[in-house]
């Protein structure tokens, strides 16, 4: 889905607000779309709909978390623009604009299965500045502040100390369309033999998260929106992790990579090498 994104006109006279400030706005917006979800999660299976495929699905909550999650911040801070995956796209003249998924693995919501999140990320003049994932079944909420290091639940986390491709546990994503997903498999049969296994979460700011904290050493996708990785990279940057593309760049919706430092060079090669950028 092509990201539409708000259109930002700052008023220069206007001091930035702190990142403190907006984490912890994000925070508190978050848990709060996070008991919206635990009370209706044994509703979805009926109030489902498809966008652009038929494994690519939008449930009634999905709104109804944008909706509250938008209506939070907006109260809060009227000035902002916001931006989210299910249509919102609010214009703001503060020069803060919030990114914006409301579920992060909505197919894992449907079945109440681990591995869904709420993910909010701000940016001032365009900058991701603060972000907050909150994965909701496991109660995990993953913080971040551009310069001021990530946590997990209030402590502080870093990625694992892994040096060795071989031995490092590698999670990634596959697309909705089934073109692209059988190129996918195509480029993971190259990779798994080279590393110590896979893991396939299904939502990519819990896997980015999941890199923060040593939970896995590396994670990689194509196709991401911005509202899929916008908070997370922040928390794996913070967290010690090299967060790109494949081609030295930031993370972009082309392409997500990120891994403890001691792989990430080993990896971003082997993935160049499958042709990962074409999967």
């Amino acid at each position: 889905m092509r990201c539409m994104m708000a259109v930002v006109t700052a008023d220069p006279a206007r001091a930035a607000p702190s990142p403190r400030e907006l984490v912890e706005l994000a925070e508190a917006v978050g848990r709060e779309a996070s008991d919206l979800l635990l009370g209706g999660l044994d509703r979805q299976r009926a109030l489902v709909e498809t966008k652009t495929t038929g494994t690519d699905m939008v449930t009634d909550m999905d709104r109804a978390a944008e909706r509250q999650i938008v209506g939070r911040i907006r109260a809060a801070r009227p000035d902002d623009a916001v931006v989210g995956e299910e249509g919102t796209a609010q214009p703001g003249t503060s020069g803060v604009e919030w990114i914006v998924d409301p579920i992060d693995g909505t197919t894992n919501y449907l079945y109440g299965y681990p591995g869904f999140a709420v993910s909010i990320a701000a940016a001032v003049h365009g900058d991701i500045v603060a972000g907050v994932v909150v994965d909701v079944m496991h109660d995990d909420v993953f913080t971040a502040i551009r310069g001021g290091g990530a946590a997990r639940n209030g402590r502080t986390i870093n990625v694992a100390d892994q040096t060795t491709l071989e031995h490092a546990l590698v999670a990634t994503g596959f697309s909705y369309q089934p073109d692209r997903r059988r190129r996918q498999a195509e480029v993971l049969v190259r990779v798994l033999p080279a590393v110590r296994d896979i893991r396939r979460m299904g939502a990519a700011a819990v896997d980015l998260c999941s890199v923060a904290c040593g939970r896995v050493d590396a994670f990689y996708e194509r196709g991401l929106a911005r509202w899929d990785f916008a908070a997370g990279a922040l928390v794996a940057t913070e967290a010690g992790a090299r967060v790109g593309d494949l081609d030295g760049g930031p993370p972009t919706t082309d392409f997500v990579l990120a891994a403890s430092p001691g792989v990430f060079d080993a990896l971003q090669r082997l993935l160049s090498e499958s042709g990962a950028d074409l999967a």
